[in-house]
């Protein structure tokens, strides 16, 4: 068995990112930006006015002062004079500032009386003026590839006015359960049978993670079938499948995967639940085998699949979302095996992110799972510890405490 570490180094180094596409910027949320995005102009524009009010020179602005109006300048509709000592222009949120003028008098330091405006409070030179590429100018690199776009940093984008991205291809994935017990969801169910929540459920995660899933029909235990049914995934980004990845007689994936030229790069990983993963090649397609007890093939699919879809669009940072916390309960002594424990997360008295485990990791208990903050993680030959111990965590969906 190989370490968690080793496994996931191992998955990632023969996977490269995909490559780009250009998309409208209507449809960038959440994808991975393949090439920097450069500013095509300088924002603001123009010196800009921050707030309603009078564009003047600081010089003037003495209270008790009284300026003459020269004119006005809605936002869009710059003036096009030059202000001369002793005069001011009417200014709004956004307008430009004309020539001559230095601050910017806000409506409600001013009295106005016709074609006159009276200086209430005096002001310094630049203020309430947005200077011309207080943002960014012209050429300046706003964003940079390997970003995951979201809103805040398309409407960057539009700022610097790019209607088209280049974004590396969302990884299209095939999802394969495998069994003579298994059934989806509404179809009838075989004699011993059960439902599969692994497909769907890994279906579901690789959408939020940025990729095209595909889930495959289920596929029986007969090696002919399997090999047909995993014939379906190849020349996918990823082929993931469930169960058959153990050491039973009828866990046959690798049998299957050999008519197709598998390559095992490794089998079983020191880790708990989920120890059984199978990762290689068939042909040129990546292989991902992943436990089939549903919280044996979530935890492996945090802990793998993810960062491979991560991996695959370009993001730099491919490791599970970490976070250090206390532990809210009594913690065993662990074996060779890292054990992820399913926890809730609270804050205690002191305001401490605390991570308690469920009193039941049965790997098949999906309410634990599905109730679950985060993965508590017990690094092999972990000693016992006390509540109120530090542990490092594995958020599962973000969450505030």
């Amino acid at each position: 068995m190989i370490s968690v570490e080793q496994a996931r180094a191992r998955i990632l180094s023969g996977l490269r990112p995909l490559p780009s596409e250009t998309i409208p910027l209507s449809e960038a949320w959440r994808r991975v930006l393949a090439a920097p995005v450069v500013a095509r102009l300088t924002h603001p524009p123009s010196d800009m006015s921050a707030m309603d009010g009078y564009a003047l020179r600081a010089a003037d602005a003495s209270p008790g002062a009284v300026l003459k109006v020269i004119g006005e300048a809605p936002a869009g509709h710059p003036f096009a004079g030059q202000v001369q000592p002793g005069q001011a222009v009417r200014l709004f949120t956004g307008s430009v500032v004309p020539q001559g003028a230095d601050a910017v008098l806000l409506q409600e330091n001013a009295t106005r009386d016709g074609n006159a405006v009276r200086v209430n409070e005096a002001i310094a030179a630049g203020r309430h003026i947005r200077p011309r590429g207080q943002d960014f100018t012209e050429g300046d690199t706003v964003l940079h590839p390997g970003t995951r776009l979201t809103p805040r940093q398309i409407g960057l984008a539009a700022a610097a006015n790019h209607a088209w991205l280049h974004v590396h291809r969302q990884p299209r994935v095939a999802i394969l359960a495998t069994g003579d017990e298994i059934a989806l969801p509404g179809e009838a169910l075989p004699a011993g049978g059960i439902v599969s929540s692994n497909s769907h459920m890994l279906a579901a995660m690789v959408r939020a993670a940025g990729g095209i899933p595909t889930i495959l029909p289920v596929a029986p235990d007969r090696p002919d079938a399997l090999a047909d049914a995993l014939a379906g995934g190849l020349g996918a980004d990823l082929l993931v499948t469930t169960g058959g990845a153990s050491v039973g007689d009828h866990d046959s994936v690798q049998a299957a995967l050999a008519a197709h030229g598998f390559t095992l790069d490794f089998w079983q990983v020191a880790m708990r639940p989920g120890k059984p993963v199978i990762s290689g090649y068939a042909g040129a397609t990546p292989v991902l085998g992943l436990p089939g007890n549903p919280v044996s093939a979530a935890v492996t699919a945090t802990l793998f699949m993810l960062p491979a879809l991560a991996h695959l669009q370009g993001l730099a940072n491919t490791n599970p979302p970490t976070a250090t916390a206390v532990a809210g309960a009594p913690l065993r002594a662990n074996d060779h095996r890292a054990d992820f424990l399913r926890a809730t997360l609270s804050r205690n008295d002191a305001g401490r992110l605390t991570a308690t485990p469920f009193s039941r990791q049965d790997s098949a208990m999906l309410t634990v799972l599905s109730a679950a903050d985060c993965l508590l993680l017990r690094a092999p030959y972990a000693e016992a510890a006390d509540v109120g111990a530090e542990v490092q965590i594995i958020m599962l969906d973000r969450k505030e405490v």
